[in-house]
């Protein structure tokens, strides 16, 4: 057999097993689960978030560390920045910073796993984009409101899920205090929501 047919013949294969990896730009290196319980002290997560039976500004410990999807956690710490950045800023300290490869140590000390999310849905995505008002304040391919970037422009920071968590957590505090100005409500985010958005927004135009 000639190596070009082996090598057609070996990736059928492996489509049909479902073992092909994702793509280079949807794969997001393990994280380190200890590294992440070091990044969650250094950065005074534990100031707020403290384990039962102790008592926090913040939910417990327990409530943020458990199983779950990595966009389903970058959701949880959207809903949960606004209230974060008041406590801060009445308590005069600054609001952390991190990186993507920090994110990813942070969510796999939180348990958050990119398996345990769901396959997207892009007809939920695109309800989810209308649904929570983000045209409000961004476009989508020039349609919507010019208060952000176009959202079709950011694809790229979009995934893994770590990326875009560390993405997200730098601008919330910014995007909260404009939609406050503006007087929008702030979306929250529920369950698999972030995870079809984002694919959503990812997602390839069919060629024409």
């Amino acid at each position: 057999m000639e190596p070009a047919v082996r090598v057609a013949l070996a990736l059928a294969l492996a489509v049909l097993a479902g073992t092909v990896a994702p793509r280079i730009a949807d794969a997001q290196s393990a994280g380190d689960a200890a590294r992440g319980q070091e990044i969650f002290a250094t950065k005074q997560c534990a100031r707020c978030h403290q384990p039962h039976p102790q008592a926090g500004t913040g939910p417990a410990l327990e409530t943020l560390r458990r199983p779950q999807g990595a966009y389903e956690l970058a959701g949880r710490m959207w809903n949960h920045a606004p209230a974060m950045f008041t406590v801060l800023k009445v308590e005069g300290l600054e609001w952390p910073r991190l990186g993507a490869a920090e994110m990813a140590d942070l969510m796999a000390y939180l348990q958050a796993d990119p398996a345990r999310d769901p396959a997207v849905d892009p007809v939920k995505g695109q309800m989810i984009l209308v649904g929570k008002g983000c045209l409000k304040c961004h476009t989508w391919k020039g349609e919507g409101a010019r208060v952000g970037p176009d959202l079709a422009e950011r694809r790229a920071s979009f995934a893994p899920a770590a990326t875009w968590a560390a993405t997200m957590w730098s601008h919330t505090p910014r995007m909260a205090a404009v939609a406050l100005e503006r007087g929008i409500l702030y979306p929250r985010f529920t369950g698999d929501e972030m995870r079809h958005l984002l694919g959503f927004l990812r997602r390839e135009e069919p060629a024409r």
